[in-house]
């Protein structure tokens, strides 16, 4: 259970899980929250369990100090402790007087965090003013602030950095916070260029050497950002500092997600319940979203490829036991085991993928050769089955003897054309066979592929009302590799969409409308096969749909 502002103190020894994406978070480049943004991350961070927000800077930006004011109203929280961040009183100004303080006080939080100078050459050359009058500012703020009924967190910043220059400053920092009565006091390498041993020893000496509650705040520049704060830990630090995804200045910050994870599985460190930490994979993609940042799909734990194998070698070991080649069970995380089928993929591979597929291949060997004969081949010439499970699982089933397509095409034809007065505009014509009938229809775009997708979904619409549903949701171009400029062989990925699901396709071919013709007739296919009877697409049909009569003028005349 998360602590309360008034119970806090008598419970400083439990480790605390300190979330700070809508401040250093939003520090990232492209990163821009609007107030409602922050107000949507405040609940989801709520929700998943954190013990405390830290909203941001109350005072010094005019949108932080309207989240705190909606917040108090808005929001109300059920796991964590709402925290302003903000600066000690500024040098040769009383604590009382000082308006950033008094603007801390205004947002009316259980918890407040200063940021403190710790290494001596930022206090000469920074704030330019004296070693002794640094020290006081931070216990005067702290002392300030703790009559008033806060709790206070100091973040040391520098520290590693300090410690390193001038160790018995950077100590007397801590003791000075800590004295003071903040309930933890945080080391902060703020430059990021830390390693492990680094932190380590550091923390070693500020837990040996001082009474003060050690807390843990690291950046990501050397990489080692999660490494750096497992190892501060490991070390005596009970409170860890991270946002969400890692998003942060520079290289970013301690990725939330990892953190929490390797506290609670590898280090047996309880920060979350498990059902809370089985919507990890839910709530990273959430507020990738809402950062408008795609989510990165090779992060521990979270990414969709966290739990993703390729290799033949691990295919044949995780169909024993899939623990064998995966750290821990993915569910506990809320993210999938995913057999990835590419030219590397044996029969295991295979067999493993249909299982994932809801197709049981045990005894199908001949089938699985076939499939695994197919892929390679496809694959060798360009195709790749990583990303497009859909166009997969077409090939597995048609070499199971299924019917999976819903309609022949009798040719295409896609025509951009660009008007005197320089507008260009494009259109296609389909001729498909399906339900017995032969249909032409044509569509228009905003580029040859638009215009394809569309007349597609004029012919079919009227056999087919299910394609109503089904809406594409993405579009891909990449040249592959090995020949360059206009006569490349493209590859197209076609994302699509039905509301509850979404599905991948692909397509290869010199000319790339072709391509995209592959990746979109493989999406209508999968999208229907599930929601439709496949009709025989080979003979006329007896007794014709009466829509499709109905319908047939209007799709020839497009």
């Amino acid at each position: 259970m998360p602590a309360t502002s008034e119970d806090l103190d008598f419970h400083a020894d439990e480790f605390q899980l300190y979330d700070t994406t809508l401040r250093d978070g939003a520090q990232r480049e492209g990163i821009s929250y609007s107030v409602p943004d922050k107000l949507m991350v405040a609940r989801i961070l709520d929700d998943f369990g954190v013990g405390f927000i830290e909203g941001g800077w109350p005072g010094a930006l005019p949108k932080d100090t309207e989240f705190f004011e909606r917040a108090r109203t808005e929001i109300t929280f059920r796991n964590a402790l709402l925290v302003a961040f903000g600066a000690t009183r500024h040098a040769g100004v009383a604590v009382e007087d000082d308006p950033q303080v008094a603007a801390l006080l205004a947002a009316q939080t259980p918890v407040i965090t200063l940021v403190a100078k710790s290494d001596v050459r930022h206090v000469r050359e920074a704030l330019k003013t004296s070693l002794e009058e640094n020290l006081s500012m931070i216990a005067d703020t702290v002392a300030y602030l703790r009559a008033a009924g806060r709790r206070v967190f100091v973040d040391c910043e520098h520290f590693f950095d300090g410690f390193s220059h001038d160790p018995d400053y950077a100590l007397e920092v801590v003791r000075r916070a800590q004295a003071a009565g903040a309930v933890r006091v945080v080391l902060c390498d703020t430059n990021g260029g830390m390693l492990p041993s680094g932190i380590t020893r550091a923390v070693s000496a500020v837990v040996s050497e001082t009474e003060a509650r050690v807390g843990i705040h690291c950046q990501d520049d050397t990489g080692c950002a999660v490494a750096n704060t497992i190892a501060a830990v490991e070390a005596g630090a009970t409170h860890a500092q991270c946002t969400a995804n890692g998003y942060g200045e520079r290289t970013g910050n301690a990725d939330l997600f990892s953190v929490a994870a390797n506290l609670q599985f590898k280090l047996g460190i309880e920060v979350l319940t498990d059902d809370q930490l089985a919507d990890m994979h839910r709530v990273s993609h959430a507020l990738a979203e809402i950062a408008n940042l795609p989510p990165d799909t090779h992060q521990p734990y979270v990414g969709v490829s966290a739990f993703a194998h390729k290799a033949g070698l691990h295919a044949s070991a995780l169909r024993v036991n899939p623990e064998l080649y995966n750290h821990m069970e993915p569910g506990l995380v809320g993210n999938d085991m995913r057999v990835l089928v590419t030219e590397m993929a044996g029969r295991a591979s295979v067999e493993l993928k249909g299982r994932e597929l809801g197709v049981d291949l045990s005894h199908e060997p001949a089938v699985i050769g076939e499939v695994v004969a197919r892929v390679k081949d496809l694959e060798s010439k360009g195709w790749t089955f990583e990303a497009a499970d859909a166009s997969f699982e077409l090939i597995l089933r048609e070499c199971l003897g299924e019917q999976v397509r819903t309609f022949e095409v009798e040719s295409w034809r896609a025509i951009v054309e660009q008007r005197a007065d320089g507008h260009v505009v494009s259109e296609a014509t389909v001729k498909v066979h399906a339900g017995g009938e032969r249909i032409v229809a044509t569509g228009e775009g905003n580029g040859p592929v638009n215009a394809l997708d569309n007349a597609l979904r004029s012919a079919l619409t009227v056999i087919y009302p299910e394609l109503e549903q089904i809406e594409l949701a993405d579009y891909k171009v990449r040249i592959i590799e090995g020949v360059r400029g206009t006569d490349a062989v493209t590859r197209v990925l076609v994302g699509s969409d039905d509301g509850n699901s979404h599905w991948t396709t692909v397509g290869v071919h010199e000319n790339v409308v072709a391509a995209s013709w592959m990746a979109l007739r493989d999406a209508v296919d999968f999208g229907l096969m599930d929601r439709a009877e496949v009709i025989d697409t080979g003979a006329a049909a007896a007794g014709a749909s009466s829509a499709v009569e109905a319908g047939r003028e209007a799709l020839h005349n497009g």
